[in-house]
């Protein structure tokens, strides 16, 4: 079996991706990002001819300080020493989202090289599609950390891709959470157009992204984002993306797509309150996967990110996201092995089937949840679009 257009797909990881590790009983456990890297092995797609995985080269220091302050790196490389060092806790470091843990700076490092990877393996055409698992840290911002995140590897991916020449780059970010710091990062720059699509931060961390946040006063326009409501379900997400992301990314029309593939808009996610499936997760893989086709001569950098269902919903939507990549069907039943494997590493029970049950829907929740995301899309269609030549 060919992949897209005959072209290799890369996995990009490296055991070692696993040290990005806050501790036990931290939500963003490396487990979830094994778990999927287990489960693309178990369905068979490692094994397609075309499909190579990749270790990540070594990065040098100097791609990381393009996105974040010295100052800021330079209190990470302490901590990262000796996590019992105090730092200047608006560095973002400290007890709570972000704890410090030995070796920090190394490991926040090896992520933003696997991502850099992905980006070369695409910009190279040494891959049409490439995904770093382990990636998506997409709340780090320059000077501080924030939300689970230290370095921001999107930004150091786009950054990179920025040097090499590429014109314009749309990073989507499919999270529930807002990509506020890739936002930040690229807001006065036309040449990258950032969309996030997430839960309202009038609900939810980090408390920004609402609609007429669209880029900064040197570049209105690079950002569109997309908040919805608690309860939003995965019909009315993706008639969202539809009315609104389809026709701006093609008014854009990005050399390459990025995307955060964060997967925590799954009803099961235990800190957010979207109510998408596993369906509507796949039903997303597949646009994101048609766009980079249609736009970009299929080029596609794709990241984790967030997702705190480490069994029962991470490896399944990042496999499956996988397999659209590939153009490969997924089975219906989780192998066996697989789901021993996921009980034995997590003492949870592991779902049977690739696919949700049907979900039950709170009519009232949905009835607001559509009004909201109606008055949402238009204003968005009506503050970004025109400034694409989008009517």
């Amino acid at each position: 079996m060919a992949g897209s257009d005959g072209q290799r797909v890369a996995l990009v990881w490296d055991e070692a991706l696993a040290g990005y590790d806050f501790g036990q009983g931290h939500p963003l456990a490396p487990v979830r990002v094994e778990l999927t890297v287990r489960l693309i092995e178990e369905i068979g797609l490692t094994a397609l001819d075309h499909v190579d995985v990749v270790e990540p080269a070594t990065m040098d220091e100097a791609e990381v300080l393009r996105v974040h302050r010295p100052k800021f790196v330079k209190a990470v490389k302490k901590v990262s020493a000796d996590p019992t060092r105090s730092v200047d806790w608006s560095f973002g470091i400290g007890p709570g989202d972000t704890p410090a843990f030995a070796g920090m700076h190394d490991a926040s490092m090896r992520v933003c090289a696997a991502s850099r990877e992905a980006a070369r393996l695409v910009l190279s055409g040494e891959a049409i599609h490439a995904f770093n698992p382990a990636g998506g840290l997409h709340h780090a911002m320059p000077d501080r950390a924030a939300g689970f995140c230290v370095y921001n590897d999107p930004a150091v991916a786009i950054d990179w891709m920025l040097e090499q020449g590429v014109e314009r780059i749309a990073y989507v970010d499919v999270d529930v959470h807002h990509g506020d710091g890739v936002e930040t990062m690229f807001a006065d720059d036309p040449r990258v157009l950032t969309i996030s699509l997430h839960e309202s931060g009038r609900y939810l961390f980090p408390g920004t992204g609402a609609v007429d946040d669209i880029g900064g006063l040197s570049a209105p326009g690079s950002a569109l984002n997309v908040p919805l409501h608690p309860g939003t379900t995965g019909p009315v997400w993706l008639e969202a993306f539809d009315a609104v992301v389809e026709p701006l990314l093609r008014g854009f029309r990005p050399d390459v797509l990025v995307t955060q593939l964060g997967c925590d808009t799954h009803a099961r996610d235990p800190l957010a309150h979207l109510a998408l499936r596993l369906d509507d997760h796949v039903e997303i893989h597949q646009r994101l996967h048609a766009l980079a086709h249609e736009l970009c001569e299929g080029r596609w950098v794709a990241t984790g990110g967030g997702g705190y269902q480490v069994v029962e919903v991470v490896p399944r939507s990042w496999a499956a996201a996988f397999s659209v990549m590939n153009d490969a069907p997924l089975p219906v039943e989780l192998p066996m092995r697989w789901r021993e494997l996921a009980g034995e590493r997590t003492g949870q029970r592991a779902p049977t089937s690739f696919w949700d049950d049907p979900l039950e829907v709170d009519q009232a929740v949905d009835v607001r949840a559509r009004t909201a995301a109606r008055e949402v899309v238009a204003a968005a269609r009506r503050l970004v679009l025109p400034l694409h030549g989008v009517r």
